[in-house]
């Protein structure tokens, strides 16, 4: 059977979960390079998951003919300077997070993939796990009537508590905003269609962080992003949610809820859907009808309820293959991003603000596609 070969740029922390999936679980990826600007990281990375090439810089990754997509896993300030230089060599493009930590570099981007015929995505990709994909079969299916409104909260310590090397999640391209914001945006929008209008508040709430974590404890940060967000979103179906983001909250009931640590809800006409943390793949889908007393506990519709990263590069290789468009499109990632700079600009000029861009809606996951597909042969 064909597969799709893959080169990964970046070998840092999030790569071991990426690698594991791609070179262990799909079908359709088949890692062939590695490189990082520390190379000691790509030879471990090559070792533990049985990769046969290290690159020394990423114009030599870029330079090998077999492969067809680029993983990019580098920090956030410089992934528009490298989605850029996989695109122009011809290649398809994955990126962790954010696509560009601006919107012109975003549209840029979107644009260059265009005129290059290239396929362009962008993390998150769990939308496709079985979570958001037994939501969006609820809401298609019209268990909850016509969407009116949605509630989310992402309220949690910092990263500089278990991440090894944390400063960049609070630089330019990081913090709530840019980093936990994409998981709750990306499902929403995937569930209720796009946005239309957004308003923002944020605050640094605490200038510099203290490292907790090991090995650096005891380091200090310095914090350029906010760290406290709260958001509305407007959709262009008439709908609204409200969103508060934070790395300054040490607990909160939210989190420990009867739900199982539910993180969305999405209000309908006929009921209501309680989903969990966006930023996970799988875990447990409530949903109530007016008029019933109890919850259910609804059974996974959709398979990927583990750590599933990845899945967005092997639905890009399944298209490839089938020549279908990615779930995860560009036009979806152009418009989460557009949302999440407008609410960054919203937060600066104390005003709501359009948001121009749109999406089509792209059809969930096949729930006949046997484990490690994203497809059915």
């Amino acid at each position: 059977m064909r597969t799709v070969k893959v080169g990964v740029i970046g070998c840092g922390f999030i790569s071991k979960i990426y690698l594991s999936n791609m070179t262990g679980v799909f079908r359709d990826t088949e890692v062939v390079a590695v490189t990082d600007i520390v190379l000691a990281n790509a030879r471990g990375r090559a070792e533990e998951f049985g990769i046969p090439r290290i690159c020394a810089t990423v114009e030599e990754l870029l330079r090998l003919d077999d492969i067809e997509i680029v993983v990019n896993l580098t920090i956030p300030k410089v992934h528009a300077a490298i989605n850029r230089q996989i695109l122009e060599a011809g290649k398809h493009c994955w990126t962790e997070k954010p696509l560009a930590t601006n919107r012109t570099e975003a549209k840029e981007l979107v644009e260059l993939a265009g005129r290059k015929g290239l396929y362009l995505g962008s993390a998150p990709d769990t939308f496709l796990g079985a979570a958001v994909q037994t939501a969006r079969r609820l809401i298609d299916q019209g268990w909850i009537g016509k969407p009116i409104g949605a509630i989310g909260h992402h309220l949690r310590p910092g990263p500089e508590s278990w991440h090894p090397d944390p400063d960049f999640l609070y630089q330019k391209g990081g913090g709530p905003l840019l980093d936990s914001a994409p998981y709750y945006i990306t499902n929403l929008v995937y569930l209720m269609g796009p946005v239309e209008r957004v308003a923002c508040g944020a605050v640094i709430t605490f200038p510099e962080r203290t490292i907790t974590s090991q090995p650096r404890y005891g380091q200090k940060i310095k914090v350029e992003v906010p760290t406290l967000v709260s958001a509305i979103l407007n959709f262009r179906g008439g709908a609204m949610a409200t969103l508060v983001f934070s790395v300054d909250v040490e607990a909160s009931r939210w989190q420990d809820s009867r739900q199982n640590k539910q993180s969305i809800e999405i209000y309908g006409s006929e009921g209501v859907i309680s989903i969990p943390s966006p930023g996970q793949f799988g875990g447990q889908v409530y949903c109530k009808r007016n008029g019933i007393a109890d919850w259910i506990e609804v059974p996974a519709l959709f398979g990927y309820a583990t750590d599933s990263r990845g899945v967005g590069p092997a639905d890009m290789a399944s298209a490839i293959i089938h020549g279908r468009q990615p779930r995860a499109s560009v036009e979806l990632a152009l418009h989460v991003h557009e949302v999440l700079f407008g609410l960054e600009a919203a937060a600066d000029s104390g005003t709501s603000l359009a948001i121009d861009s749109t999406f089509v809606m792209t059809p969930p996951m096949n729930g006949s596609a046997l484990p490690g597909d994203v497809d059915v042969a």
